[in-house]
Order: C-alpha cells, then sequence, then structure tokens
C-alpha cells in the first residue's frame, strides 16, 4: 500500500505555530509579489531549489513583515492559501485580497515567511523517515510513503491514524493522510479525508469509493482533458472507467490516465528528484516603459543564470512569458544546444522578449523566464560550432559565480540593468 500525507493549509499552519491566536479565526497567507529584485539597491534574493511548487519560488526574499498596501493605501496582491474558516464565506487561493476582504471583512492576511515553511517542511520530512523506511517529497507540504511490507494492510487504518496524532503532537502540523493500492489513489483518498482526516482504500471497496467522483477531482486531468471528456458524455471517474476503448484511442497519455484511474499502474517511491526546470517570475504594477521592462528582463536573466550554475546543468529549450493588462499573454520560446555563458542568456532573454512584446499598446504586469530540458535529461548533443570561444565565456561565467556565492547576487551586473538607456 501507498500512502500519501499533505498538511492541512500549510502556510496558515505555520503561522499558527508562530501567533497560536490566530486558531479557528478565519485566516489567509498572501501579498505583493517582491518587485525588490529590481530596485537598483535591490537585497540579495534568498535561493532555495528545495520543495518547489506552486506558491514555492526558487527566489524568494529574507521574511519582512510586509504590508498588502501599496504607498498610496491601495489593497494589492493575491491569496496563496486560506483557513477553512475563511473558505467558509468563498475565500479562494489564487484570489485577490480584496475580493477576499469583500467576501469576509474580518479576514485576517497574513504575508509569506518561506524560510519558516523550508524549516517545517524539512523537520517533516526527517520526522517521517524515522517511522517509515522510504518517503517521498513531492512539494513543500506533500509527501508520498510506500508502506509495503513494513506494515500490513488489515493495520494501515490504525497506523495512519497514530501517524497523524504523532505528527500534531511533536510537531504542532495538522495533516490529512490517504492509503490505497497505487499512489494516485492515494492522493484522491487524501483530498476526501480533509480537513484533518484519514482515508484507507482498500481493493474490495475501490469501485465504491471511485465510481462516483468527478473526473476533473482527479490529479492529471485538466481543463483540455475533462473538456474531451465532456464531449463525449464521461462526467465521473465511473464513467471513465467503462470507456476504456474510447479513452486509450486518444493516445499514450489517455491510455496511461486510463491505468492510474483503474488502479492498473503507479510509480515507484523516489527518495530524491531530479529537476527538470527552472524559472523566475513577477508580478508589478502595471509598467508601459519598454526600456525599462527590458532593464528587469535583464536582471531576471541575472538571478535566473545564477540558479542554472548553482543546478550544474545546460538547459536547451528557453521560454519566456509577457502577462498585459486587460488579461493577455505572449509568449515565445526557442530550442538552443549551446555550451551556457550568462552573456549569451542575456542576450538570447531580451531577444525572446522583443519578439514576445506584440501588444506593444498595452501595460505590462508580469515576467517569466523559464528554462528546461537541460543536457543531462534530454541528451541533446551541444554544437561544435564556435566550441572554443564559447568554452572561454564559460570559464568567465563560472568565475563570475564564484563570486556572486561569495558575495551575494548582486556582486556583479550588466550595465543595462542600472540604467533605462540601453
Amino acid at each position: 500500500m501507498k500512502i500519501h500525507i499533505d498538511i492541512d493549509c500549510f502556510f496558515v499552519s505555520a503561522a499558527r505555530i508562530e501567533d497560536p491566536s490566530l486558531n479557528n479565526k478565519a485566516v489567509a497567507i498572501g501579498g505583493r509579489s517582491d518587485t525588490k529584485i529590481f530596485s537598483r539597491k535591490a537585497k540579495n534574493q534568498v535561493v532555495n531549489f528545495e520543495n518547489s511548487g506552486s506558491f514555492v519560488p526558487t527566489f524568494y526574499k529574507a521574511y519582512e513583515k510586509d504590508t498588502f498596501r501599496d504607498a498610496n493605501g491601495r489593497i494589492r496582491g493575491i491569496l496563496t492559501t486560506s483557513s477553512y474558516e475563511a473558505r467558509a464565506y468563498g475565500v479562494k487561493t489564487a484570489m485577490s485580497i480584496r475580493e477576499a476582504l469583500q467576501l469576509c471583512p474580518q479576514l485576517i492576511v497574513k504575508t509569506s515567511n518561506m524560510p519558516l515553511y523550508q524549516q517545517l517542511s524539512h523537520q517533516l520530512h526527517d520526522f517521517l523517515c524515522l517511522k517509515i523506511p522510504l518517503i517521498e517529497q513531492a512539494s513543500i507540504d506533500e509527501f508520498y510513503a510506500d508502506v509495503s511490507g513494513w506494515i500490513e494492510d488489515k493495520d494501515i487504518p490504525q497506523f495512519i491514524k497514530n501517524l497523524q496524532d504523532e505528527i500534531q503532537k511533536e510537531l504542532n502540523l495538522p495533516v490529512s493522510i490517504g492509503a490505497a493500492p497505487t499512489r494516485y489513489i492515494a492522493k484522491l483518498a487524501t483530498s476526501y479525508a480533509k480537513p484533518f482526516g484519514c482515508k484507507t482504500i482498500t481493493t474490495e471497496d475501490f469501485d465504491t469509493f471511485i465510481n462516483p467522483i468527478k473526473v476533473e477531482n482527479f490529479a492529471g486531468i485538466g481543463k483540455s482533458m475533462k473538456n474531451r471528456l465532456d464531449s463525449v458524455h464521461i462526467k465521473t471517474l465511473g464513467e471513465l472507467k467503462k470507456r476504456r476503448g474510447t479513452i486509450e484511442s486518444w493516445g499514450p497519455y489517455a491510455k496511461e490516465l486510463y491505468k492510474r484511474v483503474n488502479g492498473e499502474t503507479d510509480a515507484p517511491i523516489k527518495t530524491k528528484h531530479t529537476r527538470k526546470s527552472i524559472g523566475i517570475s513577477r508580478t508589478f504594477d502595471s509598467l508601459y516603459d519598454r526600456k525599462e521592462l527590458q532593464r528587469r528582463v535583464h536582471i531576471l536573466a541575472r538571478h535566473l543564470n545564477f540558479a542554472i550554475m548553482k543546478l550544474n546543468v545546460i538547459p536547451t529549450l528557453f521560454h519566456l512569458t509577457i502577462s498585459y493588462e486587460m488579461n493577455q499573454k505572449s509568449h515565445r520560446s526557442i530550442s538552443l544546444a549551446e555550451i551556457f555563458t550568462e552573456k549569451k542568456f542575456d542576450t538570447l532573454c531580451l531577444s525572446l522578449f522583443k519578439d514576445a512584446d506584440i501588444h506593444r499598446r498595452l501595460n505590462v504586469i508580469r515576467l517569466s523566464i523559464n528554462c528546461s530540458s537541460f543536457t543531462k535529461d534530454s541528451k541533446k548533443e551541444l554544437s561544435l560550432i564556435g566550441f572554443e570561444e564559447e568554452k572561454k565565456m564559460h570559464m568567465l561565467t563560472c568565475k563570475v559565480q564564484k563570486l556572486r556565492e561569495k558575495y551575494g547576487i548582486d556582486t556583479l551586473k550588466f550595465a543595462s540593468e542600472l540604467s533605462n538607456l540601453k
């Protein structure tokens, strides 16, 4: 059997550990995106490659008790999570703080504290490793474990209940736990155990549990797949299971998805994950000045370069996205299998920005850069054109990296970052 452990409202739970007066109150975590990175007096960002995922960036600022109001007193920012007391009023993740306060005027909004979240996450991981031989950390607040041969199936309900109580007692963290024959169904069981519950799905009650669940509640079925299932009148997992031929005719992904839903396939527990991509993004007040936007691209590129060098990988797929006002977006990507150098990466990002900026009459509110398809994973061969010269530039990039690791990411900058002039 596999078990899935998820911390309930993790960021809120962490805030309550620091401030117990928040217990049983409507609480949310949120705020404005960190735009100090663009300041010419920017403080060095904190960089962490562990436990990334939704609302857990690679780059985040040192914890500061920032307000969610800007200099003019306007309420800004979005929520990353909320307590169940807040959710009862309709408050949701990714909702604007302004809208959340309209729904729940008594809502207490606290700013993120990433160092604390990382600390608690590590503590839970270490605790679980003492209890179970094989633990996989899927995200900052989510874990999988394989208890096959360790705990007998008949003892699992009591085991996960005891584990939940021990975590609450030792770490003061409320968790929900699901157990099932596969990790995919265990995760589904956890979602129906929340909040602070435990649920075990055996082979005997598998169909009874699965059949009435809506397809969109299964991990791996996104909006596109849901729309496709709707088109053939499949609304529940039970209906999906009855249409094997239809599903498998849609290709390899759909075929694998069917097996996951039906409990026919599983994935092993991995104690360590290989990172497949790295990115950085920032949301800011709407901005039209293209020279300033280009300067910000340079800054994001420098920070992302630092992470890439730290990971010691060579990305070969580069992607830049621009988010505008009026819900408009544009993106460009390029595949390039060459030795990685900071100068070339910086030039590449600027070029992607200029190509992607198709709505030039609109203000920009967000910039995102992502790199993936690392050579270690993609097995792409690097180009030999200009290899020796690129090798020299790579050595220079490595030397700059050492200086930044010692003195900070802001130690060395391109001149283009220091002025709006290009």
